[in-house]
């Protein structure tokens, strides 16, 4: 069994003008949003064995505090180029260069990409993975490689919904 955690930037600002999108910063809002999330996930006892983010700064800043919250060794963070400005393919291609010793994996990227892999391999459709979202997806596959749409969708968070709880 396979468990991914495919988990989008927090919000990124656009109030630097003359910015590259890839060299976007987080917002203050997205900074608090990436911490009460791994604090949550911390407390739900998912803890990954592999971090996986996309090299785009908001990413890799999300998952820095993820890191920090889940005592992670920043160090261990997996930087793939393929995750930014990604389609589904690449994260296939990501995860299929997995060990298949690792059940457990926090990949950080952005959306269409995200949304699109989540309905890609549930039974239903899920809008959007909203800024600082997760979805869990469980396979029952042994093998990286070889994941497909057979996941089950264990859980999808957000930071609204939780405020609205």
């Amino acid at each position: 069994m396979k468990k991914l955690y495919l988990i989008r930037h927090a919000k990124s600002s656009w109030r630097e003008e003359g910015i590259s999108d890839f060299d976007r910063p987080l917002k203050g809002r997205g900074v608090r949003d990436a911490h009460t999330t791994a604090q949550w996930l911390q407390k739900q006892g998912d803890f990954p064995e592999l971090m996986i983010s996309s090299p785009a700064t908001r990413a890799m800043h999300t998952a820095l505090i993820f890191a920090q919250e889940l005592q992670y060794p920043f160090s261990e963070i997996d930087i793939e180029a393929d995750l930014y400005d990604a389609e589904m393919k690449d994260i296939h291609k990501v995860l299929s260069k997995l060990d298949d010793g690792i059940k457990s994996v926090y990949l950080f990227g952005h959306n269409p990409t995200l949304t699109n892999f989540v309905n890609h391999c549930i039974d239903h459709i899920i809008d959007n993975v909203p800024t600082t979202g997760v979805a869990c997806l469980k396979f029952e596959s042994r093998e990286w490689k070889n994941l497909g749409r057979e996941a089950e969708l264990v859980f999808f968070d957000y930071p609204k919904r939780r405020k609205n709880k």
